[in-house]
């Protein structure tokens, strides 16, 4: 398990990266200095990469989700999960909080997330469901399997506002967990509805996970 200072190290670097990558988007700069930041990035990445390959410990997934989320308070998963983990470094920087049985998480996407002109990728807009469905795994405290992911665009997601996604167990049927929600814009005074997002969920025994821990490691990226 790592130290907390290396915990907290990893966050601020995720961030750091998070940020980069949108700065790099959505600013001009100098063809040399671009270079320059080539290099530098190439560099640190070599120094990293002479490091020890990390795995994930399975058994933080049952952690997170073998159990109810508490009400009002900040959910966490795992810090490199893709969309919502504090770590990533293709993180959308997601609060996500329980409400009741819902779970509502407020984010503002930025440049890199930009598909055509000015709007969010589709692509984007349907991983932050399945990671805020993810969460809602933990308020029913049920680890599960995304089955099937369906989204409907009602409008363009605006890049650079403020959204709210919620999602909340719609109903179960045996190992079927059918999970529902919507986005969005919290900007506007009319809070108008971009998308709509369904998903099928099959739980799972957490314990099959150290299963997988048996396969060959990454390779070396």
């Amino acid at each position: 398990m790592e130290h907390p200072t290396e915990t907290a190290a990893r966050r601020a670097a995720g961030r750091a990266v998070r940020d980069l990558g949108h700065v790099l988007v959505g600013h001009h700069a100098p063809a040399e200095r671009l270079a320059g930041v080539a290099g530098a990035l190439a560099s640190i990445t070599d120094e990293l990469r002479a490091g020890p390959s990390r795995q994930r410990d399975p058994a933080q997934f049952g952690r997170y989700v073998d159990h109810e989320s508490p009400a009002d308070v900040l959910l966490e998963s795992y810090d490199d999960r893709p969309f919502s983990g504090r770590a990533s470094p293709w993180g959308l920087d997601v609060e996500a909080h329980r409400r009741g049985d819902e779970v509502e998480a407020v984010l503002t996407l930025r440049s890199a997330h930009e598909g055509a002109p000015g709007r969010a990728h589709g692509g984007i807009v349907a991983g932050l469901f399945d990671d805020v469905f993810g969460f809602v795994l933990g308020v029913i405290g049920q680890p599960a399997f995304t089955g099937e992911l369906k989204v409907r665009y009602e409008r363009a997601t605006p890049l650079h506002r403020r959204l709210l996604c919620r999602g909340r167990l719609a109903h179960r049927s045996g190992r079927k967990l059918h999970i529902e929600g919507e986005l969005i814009d919290i900007t506007e005074p009319d809070q108008p509805l971009l998308a709509r997002g369904t998903g099928l969920f099959i739980t799972v025994d957490p314990t099959i996970f150290a299963e997988t821990m048996q396969l060959p490691p990454p390779p070396e990226e």
